[in-house]
């Protein structure tokens, strides 16, 4: 368990904000363009910026740093953290080979998944939430595999343009075996939930992202009131979790 403690100061008067789902590429520009803009506006008034998981559609390894878009993220990342911005980052189920180079270049701080945090006074538990999808046991052994350190290390073994094509038949097929799947097995499954608020000691609020179901669900736990923030994907629309001393609220971009 790791712990981020907000600190008391003036800083600690502007909000937080939190995103996942980006799934950012080249070839959707919009979204690219939609994300730069908010880290040049909103994110500018935030103490802190926090990324969920998923930042870019996929991640071959921090070779690939020097790609032209991703060198207009990480331009705007050290813009914004250059302007006072704390940047947190959280692997999700595409970009979990992001490691020290891109952190560094980019000036963000790699966090555990989960991560609990203290921000006025309230506890918050962050993570993707992919490992929360129980009930699509085919993709869990899926996501045992890749994240053993062993696969990875062979896997960033061989050369960069074989690892991108390997990315893409992995992404062709889990996007057939997702239209195969049944809504609510691509879900959390609540008894996961409840087991990993247990483990945490009930935190007051839970946020993550990974489902693309955007909501506001308000739990009761061995009597303690528990909110589980779900984050909403940029396909189409960005949003963004603004909290503060007030509470937390969803904010849809605007064009």
């Amino acid at each position: 368990m790791k712990i981020h403690d907000d600190k008391s100061d003036g800083a600690s008067l502007k909000p937080n904000l939190f995103i996942s789902d980006l799934h950012l590429c080249a070839s959707r520009p919009h979204s690219t363009a939609a994300f730069l803009h908010f880290l040049q506006s909103s994110a500018t008034q935030a103490r802190a910026l926090y990324i969920l998981g998923d930042l870019f559609e996929y991640w071959a390894g921090d070779d690939d740093v020097d790609d032209a878009h991703h060198q207009s993220i990480i331009a705007a990342f050290r813009q914004l953290a250059n302007a006072g911005v704390n940047i947190y980052f959280m692997h999700g189920n595409r970009d979990f080979l992001i490691s020290e180079i891109f952190c560094n270049a980019a000036n963000i701080t790699l966090l555990q998944d989960p991560t609990l945090i203290t921000l006025s006074g309230k506890r918050i538990l962050l993570s993707h939430g992919d490992d929360l999808c129980t009930d699509d046991v085919a993709y869990q052994e899926f996501r045992r595999q890749v994240r053993d350190s062993a696969w990875q290390k062979d896997f960033l073994s061989q050369p960069l343009p074989s690892r991108k094509s390997r990315i893409e038949a992995i992404r062709l097929r889990s996007e057939h075996e997702k239209s195969q799947k049944s809504a609510e097995i691509m879900d959390v499954n609540q008894d996961a939930v409840a087991h990993l608020l247990k483990a945490y000691s009930y935190p007051e609020v839970l946020i993550h992202g990974h489902t693309h179901r955007p909501h506001q669900h308000h739990i009761q736990l061995d009597g303690h009131d528990i909110t589980r923030w779900v984050l909403g994907d940029w396909y189409e629309h960005g949003s963004y979790l603004l909290c503060d001393e007030n509470g937390c609220e969803s904010i849809a971009l605007t064009n």
